[in-house]
This record gives structure tokens, C-alpha cells and sequence, in this order.
């Protein structure tokens, strides 16, 4: 496909960003450069210095929120940009009510406990949109570790499945930019093969 076909195929599909900090940043800011218009950028937390190692934000964004900071730089990426704000933890019956309207669905959560909830509520309530999580990306190295697999007919996970964030073994740039990118690059191949089986309907 040409450029001018994709950035039209992507425009007509809605992403929901579950986690707004090292991968659900990156992965937004990939997406908005290829084409997609319509993001739903869903995160409770305001930005640390300490985020800064990894997270798409600035020196000047530090203390605010993350979904406000975001689409204030993605803004600056892309035009016409369709953004939908979720400032809020949330929990497993907030799922299809924040996400309902996405054709595909990035968890980028730190925490074990949320990434199981939003499976588990988007198994139960939106078993038809496709789930892209991440599951080990801390430290340095290890690139041949990394990858992606299909765990459930629309559940896919992108990372090395065994690193942990901690003190040890903090996560940075590097690797995270690695599985944020390619957690944005299987959401891009989902979406045009969408397009082309001429699915472009919002599931429920």
C-alpha cells in the first residue's frame, strides 16, 4: 500500500491507549505519525522526572497529567487528531465503557493486577476487538528475546515475558521504545488487514 492509502485506511479506526506512560505513550506517538485520527488516551497518573527516561514527555510537562500532556504533543505531530480523555484509574467495569468504541485496544498498565483485569473484562464484555499487551521490557539488552505472540484468538502480547521492572533492572528507553514500537506496528498490520476484510465497524 502506498502512504496516501494507509493514512486513509487508519483514519476511519479508533485506538484506545490503556496506560498512558513508557508504552502507551510511544506507542500513541507512533500511531498518530502513521495515520490513526481517533485515540482514547486512558491514565490517572501526573508526570515524574523520573519518567522522563522513557516516556514520551518533557522537561517543561513534569507534575501534569499524562493523558492531557500526551495529546498536548501529539497534537503537535498530527493534525486533526479526534482525542478522548480518561483521567481516571480504572477498573473492570469502567473497560467497555471507556474502550467500547475502539476497534483495537494497547494495555501499556505497570502493574501485573491491572494488565489481568483489562484482559479479563475485555475477554468478558468486547471478546471481537483486539487486545495488544506487553509483558516484559526492563533493562538493557536481551533484543533477541523480544517478541510477540497470540495468546487468545484477539489477545496479543509483545515483550520478552520474563523481565520485571524494579530497582535492579529499571525500565529505559531502549527497550521500551522497542516493544511500544512493535506493539504499534502489530496494531497497524490489524487494522489495515480490517480494513481490507472490510471491517469497519466499532464493536460494542
Amino acid at each position: 500500500m502506498r502512504w496516501e492509502q494507509i493514512k486513509k485506511a487508519l483514519a476511519r479506526y479508533k485506538v484506545g491507549i490503556a496506560g498512558c506512560g513508557g508504552l502507551g505513550s510511544n506507542a500513541a506517538v507512533a500511531l498518530a505519525r502513521v495515520g490513526v485520527k481517533q485515540l482514547v488516551l486512558a491514565d490517572f497518573d501526573v508526570i515524574e522526572p523520573s519518567n522522563l527516561n522513557r516516556q514520551y514527555y518533557f522537561l517543561h510537562q513534569i507534575g501534569e497529567y499524562k493523558t492531557s500532556a500526551l495529546a498536548d504533543n501529539l497534537h503537535m505531530i498530527a493534525r486533526g487528531l479526534k482525542l478522548e480523555l480518561h483521567t481516571r484509574k480504572l477498573e473492570f467495569a469502567d473497560i467497555p465503557q471507556v474502550f467500547g468504541g475502539c476497534h483495537l485496544v494497547i494495555e501499556a498498565f505497570d502493574r501485573s493486577e491491572a494488565k489481568q483485569m483489562i484482559a479479563e473484562s475485555m475477554l468478558a464484555h468486547m471478546p471481537r476487538v483486539p487486545l495488544i499487551m506487553g509483558n516484559g521490557m526492563a533493562g538493557i539488552g536481551m533484543f533477541d528475546k523480544i517478541r510477540q505472540e497470540q495468546w487468545f484468538e484477539n489477545v496479543y502480547v509483545c515483550g520478552d515475558f520474563v523481565s520485571e521492572a524494579g530497582e535492579d533492572l529499571p525500565p529505559l528507553a531502549p527497550r521500551v521504545g522497542i516493544v511500544s514500537n512493535m506493539m504499534a506496528n502489530l496494531a497497524l498490520e490489524l487494522l489495515l488487514k480490517m480494513n481490507t476484510n472490510g471491517n469497519h465497524t466499532q464493536q460494542p
